[in-house]
């Protein structure tokens, strides 16, 4: 499958250079590179502080999704989320906004042990149960999250057949099952959008903050919900079920529906092993997960 293409190579001089015309009072703090990812390039700014700057045009919209909407979501959520401090625009050679965030002192769980994660998945769960409710009409569309995961099959099988073949039989059979779920009737509801273990970030053994919001949407939670086998063993899984439900009350065809999304999602985080590794850790851990769970 392909990588995506990093249309703009974000260097330290391209950074300094935007700091000094846009934010001169931050200038001069140290600056460390932390990665590159499919759609942003994240610097290190200081002791307290992050850049984010789109690497794809296709990615700004993830940007700006982040800064019109994390200061609305923010003050509802029960653990941190990076609402932009302030905000950078195109300059120096470079076409698109950008972010200044906090840095929070932590790592990503999908570092950690899985068997630790049951320390937090309550917590987890209170984020959604706080999250999932109702959006307004102007929440950002997406057409890759909260919609109907049935008609995602073929990209299923397409991305099954290059990245998992010996188990392609396997998982369309149970996506094909669990995608037979009643699908959602409620209200759109406000979603994270990709709740994966690389965006939940762990410190002292609890959940201590939730980022990458670029996928914010609203719609169906259960494609929220599939973080369920992607993040958790059985026995965690089944606390964070339980605490969800006692918050929203959500019914057997929602929790199916979250599974066949695990199962495309898996698909997706194991597409690019080479390049990203630990994310394709995670994708075998959650396909592993949903294809075990009846």
């Amino acid at each position: 499958m392909p990588h995506p293409n990093i249309e703009v190579q974000v260097s330290e001089d391209l950074v300094r250079t935007l700091l000094r015309a846009q934010q001169p009072d931050l200038a001069d703090l140290p600056l460390r590179w932390i990665g590159t990812g499919w759609d942003n390039a994240l610097w290190r700014l200081g002791d307290d502080l992050a850049l984010r700057f789109p690497v794809r045009e296709t990615a700004v919209p993830l940007v700006t999704h982040e800064q019109q909407w994390l200061p609305v979501l923010a003050p509802r959520l029960p653990v941190d989320v990076p609402v932009p401090v302030r905000v950078g625009v195109p300059g120096a050679g470079y076409p698109w906004p950008w972010s200044v965030v906090p840095w929070f002192d932590a790592v990503p769980a999908g570092l950690t042990p899985v068997e630790s994660r049951d320390a937090w998945c309550e917590q987890l769960a209170d984020v959604f149960v706080a999250l999932h409710r109702p959006a307004p009409a102007d929440a950002p569309p997406n057409p890759f999250r909260g919609v109907p995961i049935a008609p995602r099959r073929a990209a299923v099988a397409d991305r099954v057949a290059a990245v998992a073949p010996a188990q392609a039989d396997h998982v369309l059979a149970r996506f094909d099952e669990l995608a037979a779920a009643p699908a959602w009737d409620g209200p759109p509801l406000w979603l994270h959008g990709d709740p994966h273990p690389a965006n939940l970030l762990v410190h002292d053994g609890a959940l201590r903050a939730v980022i990458d919001f670029g996928d914010v949407t609203s719609g169906d939670p259960a494609s929220d919900l599939s973080t369920a086998w992607l993040t958790f063993d059985a026995r965690a899984r089944g606390r964070f079920r339980a605490r969800v439900d006692a918050g929203c009350g959500w019914d057997d065809a929602t929790w199916r529906r979250a599974q066949a999304w695990a199962l495309s999602m898996s698909l997706v985080l194991l597409a690019h092993p080479d390049e990203y590794p630990d994310l394709a850790a995670m994708g075998r851990h959650g396909l592993a997960q949903a294809l075990a769970d009846d």
